[in-house]
């Protein structure tokens, strides 16, 4: 038996444009506005357009499909015929077993109803069993981390409890086949960090998974394979490295800069690991990025410098082959120059892009430059926000009470390395 649980079989949608009018009291008033305009009253072959054309993808059981693009893709379409909301204009769907969708996280929620009440209007609505959501209904309340208010209408909810308390319910239905739709930063950063946690558990226990997100981050950590789509056609398919790299050369191009007699130019940039080229990394991870060269005329005293910028283009680190000791270099016209950084990459969770220029000191002139040259995410680190990772632990902590006659008097402590409460 197969274990592809998603197929999507050559499928196309089309759409119109315009009004479409469901009554003669409102077809009327707009024949007469045309007449007047002058305009034709038959106008279909220009309105119409496919959202979605030839796509065609599987999923199999327990697999994460991460599914990126520009606004207007045909990501939504897509999401919308797999949830059977709407149905392609040709080609086939097919999907084996139970379907849920993480997409408007607290779209069934009545706001005069209590959060309690809610779980069992929501989880209904996404197709649980009364039986089912009392089984659960512990577990929900946990994972929200609102049991204080859980009696309380949801019209007093923050927007936070309130999506908090959305997902929790989304999260525990026991689905063959999930899609996600930009729901995984609903909360505060502890909360999302459970979020993404929960989904993980839903993959280990054989769930297949559709991610759709324009945070490219957390598609190269979730995805198994990725699919890019450019104006309803699939342009990509394949892991997540290859895929959100073609769609960055696409859409960001990078700043390519030579000066006048583009004497040497950068010819490739290549950020890897030990298995070789990559996006996702962990924190504190050794990488390795190798820089190529070639020159078009004689050049001498070169040198090389690699910088890293965040994803606000800010530079946070810096470094250069003179600098680190190395020797200028002189480069004859054909002759090509590599060299090779090795980093600890010491940063916090989030988007970087490693940048390169060639430049002569000396003359204080700058050759080439790509910025960015790649993109890398770097993946979460056990709470760790900010820019760098200096690997925090707590290695003492002490609660002490102070009395009224000034004695001080321990209540407790905890041990070392952030476990609290050993020995």
């Amino acid at each position: 038996m197969s274990d592809v649980v998603v197929r999507m079989e050559q499928v196309y949608k089309k759409f119109r444009k315009g009004e479409v009018y469901n009554s003669l009291r409102d077809l009327l008033p707009a024949l007469t506005g045309r007449m007047f305009r002058q305009q034709e009253l038959n106008q279909q072959d220009n309105r119409e357009f496919w959202a979605l054309q030839d796509l065609s993808f599987e999923v199999k059981a327990g697999e994460c499909l991460g599914i990126i693009g520009r606004n207007g893709a045909g990501k939504s379409t897509t999401l919308k015929i797999l949830s059977r909301i709407m149905k392609p204009t040709k080609g086939r769907m097919v999907v084996q077993g139970r379907l849920s969708a993480l997409i408007e996280v607290a779209a069934g929620f009545h706001q005069d109803l209590t959060g309690r009440e809610n779980i069992f209007l929501n989880g209904t609505i996404l197709g649980m069993s009364k039986r089912e959501i009392e089984s659960k209904l512990d577990q929900i309340i946990s994972f929200s981390g609102i049991e204080e208010f859980i009696d309380t209408p949801v019209k007093r909810y923050s927007s936070g409890m309130f999506a908090r308390l959305g997902f929790s319910v989304a999260a525990h239905v026991d689905p063959d086949v999930l899609i996600v739709d930009e729901v995984l930063s609903v909360g505060d950063f502890a909360f999302q960090q459970k979020c993404v946690e929960r989904m993980k558990d839903v993959l280990r226990g054989g769930v297949a998974v559709l991610f759709v997100s324009h945070n490219l981050k957390t598609v190269a950590e979730f995805c198994d394979r990725c699919l890019l789509l450019d104006r309803g056609r699939p342009v990509a398919l394949g892991s997540p490295e290859v895929v959100i790299h073609t769609y960055l050369n696409d859409q960001m191009g990078g700043t390519h800069t030579e000066s006048n007699d583009a004497s040497v130019r950068i010819s490739s940039v290549r950020v890897r690991d030990q298995k070789g080229e990559a996006i996702r990394f962990r924190s504190g991870q050794k990488v390795w990025v190798d820089v190529e060269l070639m020159a078009r005329i004689p050049c001498k005293k070169l040198a090389v410098t690699l910088y890293i910028l965040d994803d606000t283009f800010r530079e946070v680190f810096e470094a250069s082959t003179d600098l680190l000791g190395e020797a200028h270099f002189d480069l004859q016209p054909g002759e090509r120059f590599r060299c090779t950084f090795e980093l600890d990459l010491n940063l916090a969770s989030g988007t970087f892009y490693p940048s390169v220029l060639i430049y002569r000191r000396d003359m204080q002139a700058v050759y080439d430059k790509s910025e960015p040259a790649a993109t890398i995410y770097v993946g979460d680190d056990g709470g760790v926000r900010g820019i760098v990772n200096c690997f925090p632990r707590v290695i003492h902590q002490r609660i002490q009470r102070v009395e009224d006659s000034g004695h001080a008097e321990i209540v407790g402590e905890a041990g070392s390395r952030g476990q609290l409460g050993s020995d």
